[in-house]
């Protein structure tokens, strides 16, 4: 990493990565590349100075992944046209046509949001399709779904638009109940590949199997989960999505690698092999332990779980085998 390198690269508009060490960033081609003398570092929420300083001339803009996601971390300018945007903006702001923009900005904004939450309620309830006699249970069911689902930020299907809003309203209303009908959030689950998807097709199965009662018009059972849920309060969840990605995307093979590197070898499969059978038996024996305590719910899903947990089990063992081959 030179300075004269940085000096050739002032004249350009890049995109560019955090860099290892401070007033560094790593270009496209993977150099590592000092910040040119003079120049500043912009943080990022301030749209408006941003765009700013990226039309005063060239820039750097520093982004990264994070689990997936783009995140900006800010831009690099020269410090004096840095400067000058900010009191170019503040001078802006201070203007009443700026105020009135910005208002009438978030009022169209707003009736753009309602709209959308409109017809998303309209789509859950058309993907329901109960029998009229449940009329009623289907509204309210959309209701609860849309205010869940569609608050801006909140990171649920419901924002994407990489999915027609049918298929959107069928994953929401299916997410929806898998939360608040189901002992999804309370489960254990084998932190290994494939057993919290296995789990989530069983009980999607099962919300699917519910939702057609309602849909051939047969009366509600007594108990019915989605009746319960309906009438009492939204169930916390236990669980954030964060913490469900990060467990769909766990390494299964971490622990085996960190134990050949260290140059246990051979005692690998037995190792694997006991760990497995423990995940499987602490499954079973969680799962038993609620179907004796006489929950309806969670003796109804421990079958399920533990099913589940044998069957990723195994599969991870043949894997881990199989890779070490």
């Amino acid at each position: 990493m030179t300075r004269a390198v940085a000096t050739q690269r002032e004249d350009e508009s890049l995109e560019v990565s955090p860099g290892p060490r401070p007033n560094t960033v790593r270009m496209a081609s993977g150099e590592v590349v000092a910040i040119p003398e003079g120049w500043a570092h912009l943080a990022p929420g301030d749209a408006l100075l941003t765009r700013r300083v990226k039309a005063g001339g060239p820039s750097w803009t520093v982004s990264e992944l994070v689990r997936n996601k783009r995140m900006s971390r800010g831009v690099w300018a020269p410090a004096e046209r840095i400067e000058a945007a900010k009191r170019s903006v503040t001078s802006t702001r201070a203007a009443p046509e700026y105020t009135r923009r910005l208002e009438a900005g978030r009022a169209r904004r707003a009736r753009a949001e309602a709209d959308y939450v409109r017809e998303f309620g309209r789509q859950v309830e058309a993907f329901l399709a109960f029998h009229a006699s449940h009329a009623a249970l289907a509204r309210t069911l959309a209701e609860r779904v849309a205010e869940h689902a569609t608050p801006v930020g909140s990171g649920t299907v419901a924002r994407t638009r990489r999915i027609p809003v049918e298929r959107r309203a069928e994953a929401a209303v299916i997410a929806w109940l898998r939360h608040q009908t189901t002992a999804y959030d309370a489960m254990h689950i084998p932190r290994v590949a494939g057993a919290r998807h296995e789990v989530r097709r069983m009980l999607a199965e099962r919300s699917r199997a519910l939702l057609d009662r309602y849909r051939r018009g047969l009366p509600s059972e007594p108990g019915c989960p989605l009746v319960a849920a309906l009438a009492g309060a939204p169930k916390p969840d236990l669980r954030t999505r964060a913490a469900d990605a990060r467990e769909d995307e766990a390494d299964p093979f971490e622990d085996d690698r960190d134990g050949r590197e260290a140059g246990d070898v051979g005692d690998t499969y037995a190792r694997d092999e006991a760990d497995d059978g423990a995940l499987v038996q602490d499954a079973v024996r969680i799962a038993e332990a609620r179907a004796a305590a006489g929950d309806p719910e969670l003796a109804a899903i421990s079958e399920a779980e533990a099913e589940a947990a044998r069957r990723a089990a195994r599969q991870a063992i043949v894997r881990k085998k199989l890779a070490r081959r």
